[in-house]
């Protein structure tokens, strides 16, 4: 080999190296960063004319282990799904509060009880009374504070729904346009390992939100399919529809239009557990609004109707008759069996009893519609308002109908019924968090292994080093003979 031969292969070699620890250095720096898949550089033998061979730079290959990383999101959408999911009846179970706890649901209902008791033992005490009717109204308080509860958790996820809906849209956007770069720029040659970078990281964040496969299609470029079979990508990016509400009552449902459903380039879609979307955060949040919520509304409602239906009975207060409302009402009306739709956001307490709205607490002993006091010693409604209370009666609706129950009792189930099925949720968010994370290790344990690189930088640069000595080598013998 020439003289010139040699330090042409060396300069190849040295580019080489150079461009590799360029690499290796990447690997390093971004060994912890979401989406970034290992760079390495491809190299063959090329031939310096009749000289000598050198080292040609074929490319650079972007490792990523893609059943993996498809595996990986979808289960990060399933997390996501029971996350959401399991967020509302934690909320739900904080709302109704535990039994030991006096503001809970049960707590009041218990100290509405004891103010019964008490008063039947005392019936002449204006204290008494008083403490009847404050009972009274912290019961209908409590009810009306969760039903309110509910409600701003199905607005919260409606806004939800309005905000995913727009990042997926602007990610499909994006995701096309790194789509018609990556297949132009590996056209001319140029690596485009950045480029799908930052299209897995794009496709990642949709993935969490609905479930996707990505399929490979010519140039580099990626198509985007819902588990359900919706068309996300293909070529052109969907179009996804979704108007939000700024504030949800008990009536709004998607079923009679007062809500917004969800569309993909103008076709509607299932947004329930086995439709197109099924599976990630965005079908959590649409649970929440159209099932769940309104789930916990409706046996709310059912607990509300079962408490007013007890003390609006003239078998209980002589002094109403069947169409007068008794201690709690229906929004100041009695409760008609028609309308117990949102039933627990519209319950209060008798304007008749109550002394701020021009009530007298007398009425809670001698009758809600009595028109002059009656014997101060009497207890008979007192006693009979208690038995109310704690009579097992059938149950009118909700998942408990049917069966005998007491108002504690029935309040009671509700309270459990939500525990359990948090419980079972808990349970189930656990292990799909868990699958999540797991896979989430082995993708980052099959990318940048930061020893293994550093081995590698170590090669890299005795190579440099080497190639570098070559030169100076010929270097030297071209100085010898042209002092010759």
């Amino acid at each position: 080999m020439s003289i010139s031969g040699s330090m042409s292969s060396a300069l190849s070699g040295l580019t080489a190296a150079a461009r590799s620890a360029e690499l290796i250095s990447s690997n390093i720096a971004n060994a912890l960063t979401d989406g970034y898949g290992r760079r390495e550089l491809q190299v063959g033998a090329q031939t310096l004319g009749g000289s000598g061979q050198g080292v040609r730079v074929i490319g650079v290959s972007r490792e990523i282990n893609h059943a993996l990383v498809a595996d990986r999101r979808l289960a990060d959408a399933s997390a996501s799904n029971m996350n959401g999911r399991l967020d509302f009846l934690t909320q739900l179970a904080t709302a109704l509060g535990s039994p030991e706890d006096g503001a809970s649901l049960t707590g009041r209902l218990g100290a509405f009880d004891s103010a019964l008791v008490a008063a039947s033992a005392e019936p002449e005490s204006s204290v008494r009374q008083s403490a009847v009717v404050e009972g009274a109204r912290a019961v209908a308080s409590g009810i009306r504070s969760v039903s309110t509860k509910i409600q701003s958790a199905r607005s919260d996820a409606d806004a939800k729904i309005a905000s995913e809906v727009e990042a997926i849209n602007g990610a499909l956007v994006s995701i096309a346009k790194l789509n018609t770069s990556i297949a132009s720029t590996s056209g001319g040659g140029q690596d485009v390992s950045a480029l799908l970078d930052q299209r897995q990281q794009l496709i990642d964040q949709v993935s969490s939100i609905v479930p996707l496969r990505e399929i490979p299609r010519e140039n580099g470029k990626v198509a985007l399919y819902t588990t359900g079979g919706a068309a996300l990508l293909d070529g052109l990016p969907s179009k996804l529809g979704f108007s939000s509400v700024s504030l949800i009552t008990p009536d709004m449902t998607l079923a009679s239009g007062a809500l917004s459903g969800l569309t993909i380039n103008g076709r509607a879609i299932d947004t329930g557990d086995k439709g197109a979307i099924a599976g990630g955060s965005l079908a959590a949040n649409f649970a929440v609004r159209d099932d769940l919520a309104p789930a916990a509304q409706a046996e709310l409602d059912a607990l509300a109707r079962d408490l007013i239906s007890r003390f609006q009975d003239p078998s209980v207060d002589p002094t109403l008759s069947a169409t007068d409302a008794g201690l709690f009402t229906d929004g100041g009306l009695a409760f008609s069996a028609a309308n117990e739709e949102g039933l627990a956001a519209r319950i209060g307490l008798n304007t008749a009893v109550d002394a701020s709205n021009g009530g007298a607490v007398w009425r809670t002993r001698d009758g809600i519609g009595a028109t002059t006091p009656g014997a101060a010693g009497d207890s008979t409604l007192f006693a009979a308002m208690q038995s109310a209370l704690n009579d097992a009666r059938t149950t009118a609706s909700g998942q408990f109908a049917g069966g005998a129950s007491d108002t504690i009792m029935l309040a009671s189930k509700l309270l459990s019924s939500v525990a359990g099925d948090r419980l079972m949720l808990e349970t189930e968010t656990g292990f799909t968090t868990a699958r999540a994370t797991a896979l989430y290790s082995l993708e980052l344990e099959g990318g940048v292994d930061t020893d293994r690189e550093l081995q590698d930088l170590l090669m890299v640069e005795q190579a440099y080093a080497a190639n570098a000595k070559v030169i100076q080598t010929a270097d030297d013998m071209l100085q010898i003979l042209l002092g010759m």
